[in-house]
């Protein structure tokens, strides 16, 4: 249900802790115990684990609390901060923090310094100071910031725009994970329903209203659509010019009206949405154009890739998110590339059909990482036709293709004291490449998204201004690039930085942006 990657090269994999036994046991008698459970109220199996990518392993992790439906970011050092969740896990803050040393790091439990009010199904985006900001959740109309201090540890914001946006219907509130989106200027951008609102959270200020989005589709759970904020292209703008990078908000996918209660009381199934719109939110009069996918999608995921394309996977064509409220899996991926006179192109299919509680994450080898599906009230292994799926897939973007290899470039060093990459800075990398296409190199910062319920929160992809490229040995160069150029373009952190040539990425090493 939920994915983060961390700077160790490690994922973070976790669920509910009430669908019912997994198939991993918690060694050391760390069994769980709640008589409010759905499933189980004394729990000994593992519903987390610490995926190592290169050895291609995992070990179990203990959560203490529900983090169903819950919302995370990681922090400037790497801590992923993970917030709220449903039953003892309303209000929870929990962190991880990677342990590359030693590898036995677990969950941490901040019961001393709670959230201030229930966080189910809520959003988080980091923000320029470091902070993250949490918006929303069922019944929640507000929003605050953690990590906590004792000055602000009961302290939350109304924004009435969640209000206004929510759907009447018990269970069809469709404004739920709302999609946020850090804009240049160090403003807010939040999407809900069909609605969108450019927000100041320094001042608890609405600056602007943006046009509502075209066709009758709501977009937000359970009208699950997905949500990213294109790439940054920051080509040119060099340290101390004002001129901000153009920011675009594309949305794709979502559901009709009554979808989530036709699927839920009357087992009819809805065609889902077949559009994406496109906003460009930095003009002075933004308007949204939309496009039409190959199919309809419900509950998609949108994963932004080093070349500054978009995969667009899982999901289903009718109905809505919820139990058991989806049919006819979408097993056909879609490549989208932005300024394409025919932007979208049908991917070779999966082989598993992945629909609610199912995610995916860029991985550092450019790799997508997929996993999850459990549309049950609890684990149905044997539900026929969509049981609970446990099982991870690993999606191969075609410039990872064996005919790719030549141009394929392999990093060896950062040239950066800590590897890293200080805003309006110039630093340099060095990288092998066998075969070299003049004026084809670039460098992309990826920061790695906290994925859940279809939205990658923090997704961000930065296209950096390369000042310079040399050969500087046979097969080996340096390309020199500036660093970003102000913490609201590129909040602190870790991301993972890749060379691109010719359109095809290395695999990515990390840098820290401070």
């Amino acid at each position: 249900m939920h994915m983060q990657v961390m700077y160790d090269n490690k994922v973070v994999i976790f669920d509910r802790t009430d669908f019912g036994p997994s198939n991993i046991s918690l060694s050391g008698h760390r069994c769980r115990f709640n008589p409010r459970d759905l499933a189980l109220k004394l729990d000994c199996t593992a519903h987390s684990v610490l995926y190592d990518l290169a050895t291609d392993t995992f070990r179990p992790l203990t959560l203490r609390s529900d983090a169903w439906c819950s919302s995370g970011a990681l922090t400037a050092s790497g801590t992923l901060l993970q917030t709220g969740g449903f039953n003892d896990g309303y209000t929870k803050l929990r962190s991880f923090t990677p342990c590359p040393s030693h590898n036995t790091c677990d969950w941490l439990e901040h019961n001393n310094h709670n959230l201030s009010t229930s966080r189910w199904y809520a959003s988080n985006q980091i923000l320029p100071n470091g902070k993250v900001i949490v918006v929303g959740g069922r019944n929640s109309f507000t929003y605050e910031f953690v990590p906590k201090n004792q000055n602000d540890a009961s302290s939350f914001w109304f924004l009435p725009f969640l209000k206004l946006t929510r759907d009447p219907n018990r269970g069809e509130e469709n404004n739920l994970y709302p999609f946020l989106h850090l804009l240049p200027d160090g403003n807010l951008f939040i999407f809900a329903n069909r609605n969108s609102i450019l927000f100041d959270y320094t001042k608890n200020k609405i600056l602007r209203n943006f046009p509502l989005i075209p066709g009758q589709e709501k977009r937000n759970y359970p009208s699950t659509a997905s949500s990213v904020l294109l790439p940054l292209n920051l080509t040119g703008l060099t340290n101390g010019q004002t001129r901000l990078p153009e920011a675009e908000v594309m949305i794709c996918g979502g559901a009709y009206p009554g979808a989530y209660s036709l699927a839920n009381k009357l087992r009819i199934f809805l065609e889902a949405s077949r559009t994406c719109g496109r906003l460009k939110v930095t003009d002075e009069n933004p308007e949204w154009v939309m496009e039409v996918m190959p199919m309809p999608r419900v509950m998609p995921d949108m994963i932004l890739l080093p070349t500054g394309d978009l995969i667009i996977l899982n999901g289903a064509m009718n109905g809505s998110a919820g139990w058991e409220n989806a049919v006819n899996p979408v097993l056909h991926p879609v490549m989208y590339k932005p300024g394409s006179a025919d932007p979208f192109k049908l991917l070779a299919p999966a082989s598993t059909g992945r629909l609610y509680h199912s995610s995916a994450v860029l991985v550092p080898d450019g790799r997508v990482l997929v996993g999850g599906s459990n549309p049950h009230r609890v684990y149905d292994f044997r539900a026929n036709p969509y049981p609970t799926e446990l099982s991870m897939d690993a999606y191969y973007p075609e410039y990872l293709g064996v005919e790719f290899e030549n141009l394929k470039p392999s990093i060896l060093t950062v040239e950066a004291e800590n590897n890293t990459a200080s805003y309006g800075r110039l630093f340099a990398v060095t990288f092998e490449l066998k075969e070299y296409r003049e004026g084809g190199v670039g460098v992309t910062l990826v920061a790695p998204s906290f994925t859940t319920h279809s939205f990658a929160m923090n997704q961000r992809v930065l296209v950096l201004d390369v000042v310079a490229v040399q050969e500087v040995a046979k097969f080996g160069y340096k390309v020199v690039a500036r660093g970003p150029p102000s913490l609201a373009v590129a909040p602190p952190g870790y991301y993972m930085l890749f060379i691109v040539h010719a359109g095809v990425p290395s695999a990515a090493v990390w840098v820290q942006v401070k």
